[in-house]
This record gives C-alpha cells, sequence and structure tokens, in this order.
C-alpha cells in the first residue's frame, strides 16, 4: 500500500476544524459590523447604487502583524477624512502565488524560516483579521486556498481571485460561493476572455468537494455570486487607459455581465514599478471625473516604507514595514495620492451638480 497511497508525502498533520478557531479567536460586536457594513458598502457600489468609489490598499502581503495594524491604525483615520467620496479597504494578503518558488505567506510560514506552522498562522491570521475589523476597517484579501474561507472568510468584505488562478476552476466554484464580493483579475499576459470567463463561472450555481465547518469533508453547493466584477491588473502592456478600459466594458457588455471594473494600479499597469503607481491612480481618477461609471475601484499596493527587501535569516534585521514581497509605495505617498483623488472626485461631484 504505501507504493500506491502517499508515495511522496512526508507527513501529515491534523488541522483543528474551522469552527474550534472561530470559537477560540471570536468575533466582537465592533468587528462583525464592520465586516457586515463593508460588505454592504461595496455591494452598492459596484450595483451603482452607492456613487463612491472604493480603494482597497494597503502592503503586497502581511509578513509582520505588528506593522499591518500599525498601518491600520494610521488608515483608519484617512479613510474617515475621504469617506465622502472613497471607501477604503485595507489588503490584508496572507497567501502568495507564486510563479516558481518562495515564501507563500504568512499563513503557510509564519516564522519565515521553512518551519510551515500552518495551525499557527491561522491563528495569527485571524487574530490580526479580527483586530483590524475592530478598528472599523473593512478588509479584501485574496482567496487562494480552497480551504481558507472556512477558517477566515466570516473577517472578510472583499476577496479577489488572483491572475495565476482565474483561469482555475477550483477557484471559480470557490468564488461562486464566497459571501463577499469578488474580483477576478486579468491573466498575467493580460488577457481578459479569462476573467470574464471567470465572472460568468462565478455567477453560476456550483455544487464542489469541500469541507464543513466542523473540517469534514462535504459536498459544497453555491447559489452563485452576483458582484463578480473585472479586476483590470496589467499584462504584456498596461490596461487602465481610458480605451482600453472601454473596450473592457464593451466585452463584458456583450458577454451580458455589468461593466463593473476595479484598476489595479500595480503589477502590469505600473511596469513593476511601485511610484507608478500614484499616476496610474490619478489616470483612473481622471477617467471617473470625466464620467466613466463602470469602473467602481482601484488597487494599491502601500507599506509604511517604501520599496521591498528580502526575506534574511536574521529577521531581526528587516526593516520594520517594508514589504517582503513586491514593492509598495510609502505612507506618506499613500496619504497624498489618496487625499488627492478625494478631492479631484469631490471638485468632479461639485460640477456636475
Amino acid at each position: 500500500m504505501k507504493q500506491l497511497i502517499n508515495a511522496r508525502i512526508l507527513s501529515q498533520e491534523d488541522l483543528p476544524a474551522p469552527s474550534a478557531i472561530q470559537q477560540e479567536i471570536p468575533h466582537t460586536k465592533k468587528s462583525l459590523a464592520t465586516v457586515l457594513n463593508g460588505r454592504a458598502q461595496l455591494e452598492d457600489i459596484i450595483d451603482r447604487k452607492d456613487p463612491r468609489r472604493f480603494i482597497v490598499v494597503g502592503p503586497c502581503s502581511v509578513h509582520d502583524p505588528a506593522a499591518a495594524l500599525d498601518y491600520a491604525q494610521r488608515l483608519k483615520p484617512l479613510a474617515a477624512q475621504v469617506s465622502d467620496v472613497l471607501v477604503l479597504v485595507m489588503r490584508v494578503y496572507f497567501e502568495k502565488p507564486r510563479t516558481t518558488v518562495g515564501w507563500k505567506g504568512l499563513i503557510n510560514d509564519p516564522d519565515r524560516d521553512d518551519s510551515f506552522d500552518i495551525v499557527k498562522g491561522i491563528r495569527i491570521a485571524r487574530t490580526l483579521l479580527r483586530d483590524i475589523s475592530e478598528l472599523g476597517l473593512p478588509i479584501g484579501t485574496e482567496a487562494l486556498d480552497p480551504l481558507m474561507p472556512q477558517y477566515l472568510g466570516d473577517m472578510v468584505s472583499w476577496n479577489a481571485i488572483g491572475a495565476r488562478t482565474t483561469e482555475s476552476q477550483t477557484h471559480r466554484e470557490m468564488a461562486s460561493g464566497l459571501s463577499t464580493p469578488v474580483g477576478l483579475k486579468n491573466g498575467t499576459d493580460g488577457s481578459l476572455a479569462v476573467a470574464i470567463n471567470a465572472m460568468q463561472a462565478a455567477r453560476t450555481p456550483h455544487a464542489f468537494l469541500g469541507i464543513d465547518g466542523e473540517g469534514r469533508t462535504a459536498v459544497i453547493r453555491t447559489a452563485g455570486n452576483p458582484h463578480g466584477h473585472l479586476i483590470l491588473r496589467g499584462g504584456s502592456a498596461p490596461n487602465y487607459g481610458a480605451q482600453a478600459v472601454a473596450e473592457a466594458a464593451a466585452l463584458l457588455q456583450k458577454a451580458g455581465l455589468p461593466p463593473a471594473i476595479v484598476v489595479d494600479c500595480s503589477h502590469g499597469n505600473s511596469n513593476k514599478d511601485h511610484q507608478r503607481q500614484i499616476g496610474v491612480l490619478q489616470d483612473v481618477v481622471r477617467q471617473v471625473c470625466d464620467g466613466n461609471d463602470g469602473i467602481v475601484g482601484m488597487m494599491i499596493e502601500s507599506n509604511l516604507v517604501a520599496g521591498a527587501q528580502k526575506i534574511q535569516p536574521d529577521l531581526s534585521s528587516l526593516t520594520y514595514g517594508q514589504s517582503v514581497t513586491d514593492a509598495c509605495i510609502g505612507w506618506d505617498d499613500t496619504v497624498a495620492a489618496i487625499s488627492d483623488a478625494a478631492q479631484a472626485l469631490r471638485q468632479a461631484a461639485t460640477r456636475s451638480r
């Protein structure tokens, strides 16, 4: 039997059931209200019942929970200042899809030393989500591992399906059952067909294998997700400009989908130059000010300290508040970029009255 089953498996470890983790790290009244209110606001923005836009902003990935909470504490007053025209959603990404290999994120390897204490990672992640929600900030994350929504999904207001997984049937099925609005990114090559197909699939009911709240394998049946939307993240060329956005909207309408578009200011749209995100954001905000009603949101990779660094064996040598994955803009630039965007949107609203 050893030759037939688990021939390449070195070990297995039991995980606590999702319900056990939820009971161990429960919602507070404030965190629960934040998640529910965040979801409702985002759904209304996507449906264009709310004239505001949303910005998913925060670190490329969380590697230091203390720095992430510090960032959230700074983001909260900024969110209040711009709340008349923008809903700020903190980007809290714990799982990193890799092109080949590399650090897979805080859940997979919380100690950043290849010890892969995943149970510890889940507990750290859930605690941080609860603490950020307690501040009153809605949270956005990437849904990567299909089991994680059972552990963490009740703490999240918005999900993304990444460019590397949008074509995956597993992730399309998962998106159809997520309790949040879900953005689906175009392919890494810039192809929109993959994301549009994914949006159609995510709106459809599915039945697939998963786990229930007690951790038992189950057949999951979904109703379909009506709040899927397209994320333009660039590819071989940027796709944030007015012409590219108009072409994307036309393709969505042709496919019978709502023209709800989020522009990722990073990745292919910034040519992987973190500082270019500011110019991309300015361009997208101008499109909104000029009357583009299909753009519902933007994404920015931002951290306390600009740039990026490599994970070192001596973790104490890492720069506090600086990304260990993609380079991000720094905090001061973040405040200026979002404040300028809000002011431009206010002025446009005044002109249109």
